[in-house]
């Protein structure tokens, strides 16, 4: 079975705190189960498909750690981009901080670029760790 990479791209990008992503072993499929979206009629139905196929999980948001790759990017920047982020990183509403400054610097395409290769290097290592084939 080979998985299309861009695939385990978007749901690692889509993964919040409600959902957990899936591929069916079987089918190749990613299937996703959201807490705040489905009734638990629905989120069961997916369960036991998956139950009845194999499946593998994917990567959640707490492995996934969106401000270790934030602090990363923070590290890569010298001068006054640095100084701005690495203050607004820190504490409560660092998330919100930190796109604000990233807009204000004007290197926001700097940042989206920066966390797509993170995404993918994250797809690319849990696709090896779980030997699973994929294509681009």
């Amino acid at each position: 079975m080979k998985v299309k990479l861009s695939e385990i791209i978007d749901a690692i990008e889509m993964m919040d705190v409600y959902s957990e992503y899936f591929i069916d072993k079987e089918t190749g499929e990613i299937e996703c189960v959201n807490d705040m979206t489905m009734s638990s009629s629905e989120k069961d139905e997916v369960y036991d498909s998956l139950d009845e196929h194999g499946f593998y999980r994917l990567p959640t948001s707490f492995d996934i750690r969106d401000y270790d790759i934030m602090e990363a990017f923070v590290n890569t920047l010298s001068g006054t981009e640095y100084e701005k982020l690495a203050h607004a990183i820190q504490g409560k509403g660092a998330f919100r901080r930190f796109k604000d400054n990233v807009y204000d610097l004007g290197i926001d395409q700097q940042w989206y670029d920066y966390q797509a290769k993170e995404y993918r290097r994250i797809a690319d290592e849990w696709c090896e760790e779980n030997s699973i084939e994929y294509e681009e």
